[in-house]
């Protein structure tokens, strides 16, 4: 059996791209050391749909994301975009004073 290695979150917490939310998916599935054959039945999603999430695919339903990334317990926010960056620093003030760094 495979080890699932851990990867990062994306640093920045602003989706600015599919990208950004494959990258938070695929972390927070690997850090849980979860395989996607396992995160994709807790989903309730096919093993090929949750590939294309985190692989950063456009063709997945925004409905799909959000239940996989529901799933995975990542959470995505919505905000004005002219309290974007007051809402990204509290983001960011929130995540490192929480993880201990």
């Amino acid at each position: 059996m495979k080890t699932v290695q851990p990867t990062a979150f994306p640093a920045d917490p602003f989706v600015s791209s599919v990208e950004v939310i494959a990258k938070a998916v695929r972390a927070a599935r690997t850090q849980a050391r979860v395989t996607v054959s396992d995160a994709a039945l807790v989903a309730h999603v096919s093993i090929q749909t949750l590939v294309d999430v985190e692989a950063g695919r456009p063709g997945v339903s925004i409905g799909k994301i959000l239940q996989i990334a529901d799933a995975l317990g990542v959470s995505l926010f919505v905000a004005p975009a002219a309290q974007r960056e007051v809402v990204r620093s509290q983001i960011r003030g929130a995540t490192s004073s929480g993880s201990g760094e």
